[in-house]
């Protein structure tokens, strides 16, 4: 019996294996009419503030983009960003709908990036060239003390996509379910610290990479 159990748990691994090795990658040479915004990051950050209707503070993390369209056309700009641990977590961009974290940032960082926008608010075009580059704030709430590190992903800086069929789930009619993938910037990092000291907690770089996602 164990010997069988075995023996299905590495045909299971194999599978997935197989799957993840299969998944589609981003174009090494896009076409003419795909395009990928220039974009620079800063380290994630940590800020406590305090909300109404919260009877405690609360901690947020930020990461700020700034991003320049070098394309010849005005680039349709429809992010969404989620933060992901390594205890499988993931944490949607956190909606600032009174702008109360994010008129927090923007006081912090007013010297360096005065015109910094609000990734949620941000206008729905990316115009093309470097006079019109834009300063971005995404914000995530706090995630798991337990989780030793993070991955950011960030899409809409990119209008590539994808279509893949999904192995096993099918539509309403009964026919493999087809999803499409963007091409993401996914962003690494390890976290440094104690648990306990959350508000010590440094993020180090890992890495950096765009996939489909």
């Amino acid at each position: 019996m164990r010997l069988n159990i075995l023996f299905t748990a590495i045909f299971l691994l194999g599978t997935s294996a197989a799957f993840c090795t299969a998944a589609p990658e981003p174009s090494i040479v896009p076409n003419n009419n795909e395009w990928t915004l220039n974009t620079v990051f800063t380290n994630p950050q940590q800020i406590t503030v305090r909300i109404p209707g919260k009877r405690a503070p609360q901690r947020f993390w930020y990461i700020i983009l700034t991003m320049t369209n070098t394309s010849n056309i005005d680039a349709p700009f429809y992010p969404k960003c989620d933060l992901m641990t390594d205890t499988f977590k993931i944490l949607p961009a956190y909606k600032d709908t009174k702008n109360i974290v994010f008129g927090r940032i923007l006081k912090r960082h007013k010297k360096k990036f005065p015109f910094l926008e609000s990734m949620e608010t941000a206008d729905s075009r990316i115009l093309q060239g470097r006079d019109q580059t834009r300063d971005m704030v995404i914000i995530w709430p706090d995630f798991d003390p337990k989780a030793r590190s993070i991955s950011l992903f960030i899409a809409g800086l990119s209008n590539e996509t994808v279509s893949v069929i999904h192995p096993t789930i099918m539509d309403s009619d009964g026919n493999p379910l087809k999803l499409y993938l963007r091409k993401t910037l996914e962003l690494k990092y390890s976290i440094g610290g104690d648990e306990k000291l959350r508000n010590r907690s440094k993020l180090v770089f890992k890495s950096k990479r765009w996939v489909m996602r």
